[in-house]
């Protein structure tokens, strides 16, 4: 797998051009996520997965406050077994949904959460007595800390980001997700659908121009599982003149299970080794209501399924478990299939679904491809290849990385600073259907006001327009088309409310006025490639019918006669009304129009005449979004105040790590000047023993108070002690490095006086024409740095190790760099150019030629200046004349 991944990066390096920017892709899951960066700066891979902290390819995806302090990922992974009920999971499935799904999906996993209800009747995390945090806020501090990961890796600042989300996930799951991201401060370019994102990292590095196929990536994560029937075609274009054939693929069918995962193989087991513990304790004991006993039991059972993957049988300890008591057990690999045997049939049921709406069998599929931690259970695999008829199953995509690193090329080619060079064509769906519903007075409920807009499966972004025939003001429900397929937790099929206005004062305003039509309003709706539906623009489209007076004009008939056959007579020719700028049409005119460029035919006066003119006019209505439930939008203020809240914890986490980083420094600096000063004997040399002692005197001093009143200190008083111990410290640590610095300064200042006393007795033959005086001047630079190491060396020897040196290696080096600069500046004085003389002509040829120079300059200078280029090229094409050529 590593293997591939390389020769995968290898070849996208080629097919990407390079660029200063940077992008990522967050794979949030359930449990987990994974960050991917595409930074194209030389000498790296131009995409890359970011590590976390502890220099993991994938973190927990963990909010967690203990104390006042908020932890994240691996720190809060740290203290789960502690304090379950302060560590919060599973957050990307509880986001949009109702506060009863949230509370009844957490008490099925035994998540010890205090879950409260909001004023949108979505769930909001109670973390302490006086602070909640709704589940949108979490998922920011999430996606934050995503965001850190991939700076910190690239070295660049991230702002723009794809994030991929399952394909169940609804609108109001959608819409808080992008509201999270903007609560962290990240510009989510598009939102992908996780199996687009896996089929861009199937596709990008093979050639479909000679075979087309069906694909199926089947994917199990913790909790959902779904499978999606993908198309790769390739098609012919032209580029740059020639023809050339691009991939493509085309997201044919998804289908799911959003409750069936990995976590439900760990359920199982949890209550397998739940009730065996029971039984063993006695006295009615019952470890499920013990939460913190409830974590240690869940964290071991991962690692039991973990080995159960890899061995037929696998063991569990946890150690006291619940009332000082130690848990062991073992389970053998067909006892942990047996106790989910229910779940094998179950995870064939995305794929069936594909299979039966597309028409296809299993044998027209090409590739079963698994992605998805939980797709790694032997039982799954070979359920998968009993249905399909396979020895083996496809596995050519990293099961944890596919999604996240597609996503990041997807991130890439939608980003302005990074393109892919190499295409893929991408063509995804709407995992759901939409209608839209209208509702008003005299709108009856009938098929006129429920109108299918968004076939399930259309491509992503689409743009879709609506026309009714309304005078008065409606409203505007957008839905599901199907009840029986919502997003899970959802119960009511409407996700979005509009009111629109001003339809009613509009028709108010020009009943008075001869329509020529009834009055129509037009509704513009846009997908989003995020696969977001939304009510973008409402007109009001009106068509009124009056008599106006126009001049009447009277063609004579010569003129007539002999205008352009080109001219044309068009009856009902649209114009456009200055008055109302809209389209405006005559009945029953008349109009001329000529394309020649003959005089026009001459009229007569002869007064006015009336015309039924038809004019449309556009009016832009009022739409007020009035959407409740948890996919209620937040207010301006409310979003402000979240932003607002997530930022001060951001800086309060950096000043923790600041103030963390700053004890760590003093604490290892105490003990390591302690070390040195009682240890080594070469401190000795330059420092008496009053004065270590008074240093280390100072150093117990503070660590006393590290670790008493030290414990509640801040960053500053850190950084203020220890610049205090250094200040006292530094000044034998300097006489100690100088006890060496120092002579090896001085070998290498008289080695080079002496390489360079060379190098002035070689320009004698190589470089004759330097002048004496600057290597004279040179020379004397050079004596006196001679004498002046003479004279620092005889006054160093007298003085005591104890005291300040006399001269340093700092100063040694200046001055060996001040004459290598005088050095290089003699040098450097260029070898003068040879004076070159010219030929001595005889006394007749010099008078001839002076005689004719004088008489071309006088002629040159009596004529005008434009004809003195002409008459010198005239005389140089003639050749008539010597000249010299300049």
């Amino acid at each position: 797998m590593l293997f591939r991944l390389g020769i995968f990066l290898s070849l996208l390096s080629l097919f990407l051009i390079r660029s200063e920017s940077a992008v990522s892709s967050i794979d949030l899951g359930s449990e987990w996520l994974k960050v991917a960066v595409v930074n194209l700066k030389p000498g790296q891979s131009p995409i890359t997965i970011a590590i976390n902290e502890m220099s993991k390819r994938k973190s927990p995806a963990l909010v967690a406050f203990q104390s006042e302090t908020r932890l994240l990922g691996e720190e809060a992974a740290g203290i789960v077994a502690r304090y379950p009920d302060k560590v919060f999971s599973n957050l990307r499935d509880m986001i949009g949904k109702p506060y009863q799904d949230v509370k009844r999906s957490a008490d099925s996993m035994y998540l010890p959460f205090d879950v409260v209800e909001d004023s949108r009747g979505a769930a909001k995390i109670r973390v302490s007595s006086d602070v909640s945090y709704s589940v949108e806020e979490l998922l920011g501090m999430i996606l934050k800390y995503a965001s850190n990961l991939a700076e910190f890796h690239s070295k660049v600042t991230v702002k723009d980001a794809v994030i991929s989300v399952p394909p169940y996930f609804g609108q109001a799951e959608r819409k808080g997700l992008l509201k999270a991201a903007e609560m962290a401060g990240i510009n989510v370019i598009s939102l992908i659908n996780e199996h687009s994102g896996a089929a861009l990292q199937y596709g990008i590095d093979k050639d479909f121009s000679n075979e087309s196929r069906h694909v199926i990536l089947y994917d199990m994560g913790s909790s959902s599982t779904y499978a999606a029937l993908i198309f790769y075609s390739a098609y012919n274009a032209k580029e740059f003149g020639k023809t050339v054939s691009v991939n493509q693929f085309q997201v044919k069918d998804v289908r799911w299970d959003s409750e069936l995962g990995g976590q439900n193989m760990e359920l199982r087991l949890v209550e397998y080794f739940a009730d065996e513990f029971n039984k063993q304790v006695g006295n009615g004991v019952d470890v499920r209501k013990h939460p913190k006993a409830m974590a240690k039991l869940k964290k071991q059972v991962k690692r039991t399924k973990e080995i159960l993957s890899a061995n037929t049988a696998a063991p569990i300890s946890v150690e006291s478990l619940y009332d000082d008591r130690d848990f062991r057990s073992t389970i053998t690999r067909e006892k942990f299939e047996e106790l989910c045997a229910d779940l094998w049939d179950k995870s064939l049921v995305p794929v069936k679904e594909v299979l039966k709406h597309s028409g296809l069998k299993a044998d027209d599929i090409y590739a079963v491809e698994l992605i998805g931690g939980a797709t790694r259970v032997p039982k799954l695999q070979a359920t998968l290849q009993e249905y399909f008829g396979r020895k083996d199953l496809d596995k050519h995509l990293d099961a944890d990385e596919a999604i996240v690193l597609g996503s990041a090329l997807h991130a890439a080619n939608l980003s302005d600073g990074i393109k892919l060079n190499r295409k893929l064509g991408m063509v995804d769906g709407s995992s759901y259907g939409f209608v839209v519903e209208l509702d008003g007075a005299d709108l009856s409920k009938d098929e006129v006001t429920r109108l299918l807009l968004v076939p399930r499966m259309k491509k992503l972004p689409s743009k879709i327009f609506k026309s009714i025939n309304h005078g008065k003001d409606f409203e505007v429900s957008l839905a599901y088309d199907r009840e029986d397929l919502l997003p899970p937790g959802i119960t009511s099929p409407v996700f979005a409310h509009y009111a629109v206005s001003g339809l009613t004062d509009t028709a108010e305003k020009y009943l008075s006025r001869n329509l020529s039509a009834p009055i129509k309003t037009n509704l513009h709706f846009s997908l989003s490639r995020s696969g977001i539906l939304s009510l973008d623009q409402a007109d009001a489209v009106i068509q009124i019918t009056e008599w106006i007076e126009v001049p009447k004009k009277n063609l004579t008939v010569e003129n007539t006669t002999s205008a352009s056959p080109n001219a044309s007579v068009d009856n009902g020719t649209n114009s456009t009304s200055e008055e109302s700028n809209s389209n405006s049409e005559s009945d029953g005119g008349v109009s001329t129009g000529s394309n020649s460029t003959v005089e026009e035919p001459s009229t007569t006066d002869l007064g006015t005449e009336r015309k039924l003119k038809k004019r449309t006019f556009k009016i832009p209505l009022k739409i007020v979004e009035k959407t409740t439930g948890p996919g209620m939008p937040f207010s301006k203020e409310s979003l402000a105040e979240s932003k607002h809240r997530l930022e001060a914890l951001d800086k309060k986490d950096a000043e923790r790590r600041r103030t963390a980083e700053l004890k760590n420094n003093l604490e290892e600096y105490i003990y390591a000047t302690k070390e040195k000063l009682e240890t080594s004997e070469d401190f000795e040399k330059v420092s008496s023993n009053d004065e270590r002692q008074s240093v280390i005197k100072k150093l117990d001093e503070v660590q006393e108070w590290l670790y008493t009143d030290g414990e509640d200190a801040n960053a500053s008083e850190f950084q203020d002690r220890l610049n205090s111990l250094k200040a006292t410290a530094d000044p034998i640590f300097f006489r100690f490095k100088e006890l060496t610095a120092r002579p090896e300064a001085v070998e290498v200042a008289r080695q080079y006086l002496s390489d360079l006393k060379q190098t002035i007795h070689g320009w004698e033959t190589e470089k004759p024409w330097l002048p004496k005086e600057r290597i004279d001047k040179l020379s004397t630079s050079m004596d006196k740095l001679k004498t002046w190491l003479d004279e620092k060396e005889a006054e160093q020897k007298k003085t005591s190790g104890y005291g300040t040196p006399v001269f340093t290696s700092e100063e040694v080096y200046e001055k060996v760099f001040n004459l290598q600069d005088k050095a290089a500046s003699v040098k450097r004085i260029p070898k003068p150019k040879p004076k070159v003389e010219k030929p001595v002509k005889n006394e007749t040829e010099s008078k001839s030629e002076n005689t004719t120079s004088s008489e071309k300059d006088t002629s040159e200078n009596d004529k005008p200046v434009g004809d003195s280029d002409s008459s010198t090229n005239e005389k140089v094409k003639g050749g008539s004349e010597p000249h010299d050529e300049l």
